[in-house]
């Protein structure tokens, strides 16, 4: 993305752009179609003041017709929240939105653009796309995976979804060069559960460290992204053995009802969300909110 695109910065981000404090960037698809109205707006303030909490300024990105918002102040954030037929935006949908004037929220990868675009560093979110299982057959694999390969944004998650092929995904992500950091765990959490049981490249236990490793990458110039993965709180998790179930039988119900390509995730995971009697939004909740405080201190860091 070109210095050329107009962003719109709500006024907390543009003081803290020109002051040279610590951001952290959020998507707005979690608004827009992970939770009804008006549960999402509350998460949403909410994970924006963990991050305030913690000593820096969040960064809510979004399309609101066709322009972008890195920032939303609380009237746009109530716009976003009650719009309709709002796009959800990666890589290819986001210059889209935006040139036919469209209302979009934005995915880990068009997050990441945005951020990048606007001088931010470090970006929390909830879980990343990867490798779908099957792929070997189908090549669904998520454009996050290349977005963390080019654009220079550290990612904190708690993992790809787990009804991906975790395994592929370290793989292509490996094969792109983005070092995948398990903090404080020695195995790469699987999103809704704080252990797959498969090996984190690499172990980090301080956020301060990886405020350096993205300072080292950054001397590189054309490193791309990172990823930090961070496990659920154990208390909010839902083991994976049993979680494991779920995903499962959800699944079998988009295969069952021919449903592809990106329509694939969102289904899916309405459909956990009622086999689950919504625990597995409460834990969605929780891992978000986590991840927005370890974001906070690498982006606190990152400063110092």
């Amino acid at each position: 993305m070109g210095s050329s695109i107009k962003i719109h910065h709500s006024k907390e981000v543009a003081e803290a752009l020109s002051s040279g404090a610590p951001i952290v960037a959020l998507e707005s698809t979690i608004i827009t179609h992970g939770m009804p109205y008006p549960q999402n707006v509350e998460t949403a303030r909410e994970v924006e003041q963990i991050i305030r909490d913690g000593g820096a300024v969040p960064a809510t990105i979004a399309v609101l017709n066709g322009e972008l918002h890195v920032g939303l102040e609380d009237e746009t954030l109530d716009q976003l929240a009650n719009a309709k037929d709002v796009m959800k935006c990666s890589r290819a949908d986001l210059s889209f939105a935006m040139a036919l004037g469209k209302n979009g929220s934005t995915t880990v990868a068009a997050t990441m653009m945005a951020a990048h675009a606007a001088g931010i560093r470090v970006f929390a979110t909830g879980g990343i796309g990867g490798v779908h299982k099957g792929a070997e057959t189908t090549f669904d694999i998520s454009a996050d995976l290349d977005e963390l390969s080019r654009t220079a944004v550290c990612v904190v998650s708690a993992g790809a979804k787990a009804l991906l092929d975790i395994p592929k995904t370290l793989e292509v992500l490996e094969t792109r060069g983005v070092p995948v950091i398990g903090f404080g765990c020695e195995n790469v959490p699987a999103f809704w559960s704080r252990d797959s049981k498969i090996k984190a490249p690499y172990r980090l236990d301080e956020a301060n460290d990886i405020s350096k490793l993205i300072k080292f990458r950054e001397k590189f110039g054309d490193h791309g992204g990172m990823l930090v993965t961070n496990p659920v709180p154990a208390e909010d998790e839902i083991p994976s053995d049993e979680m494991q179930v779920f995903i499962d039988a959800s699944i079998k119900a988009a295969e069952e009802q021919n449903i592809t390509g990106k329509d694939v995730t969102p289904f899916v995971l309405q459909d956990i969300f009622e086999r689950t009697a919504g625990r597995s939004l409460a834990t969605n909740i929780a891992l978000v909110k986590n991840n927005a405080k370890l974001a906070t201190k690498i982006a606190c860091g990152l400063t110092d």
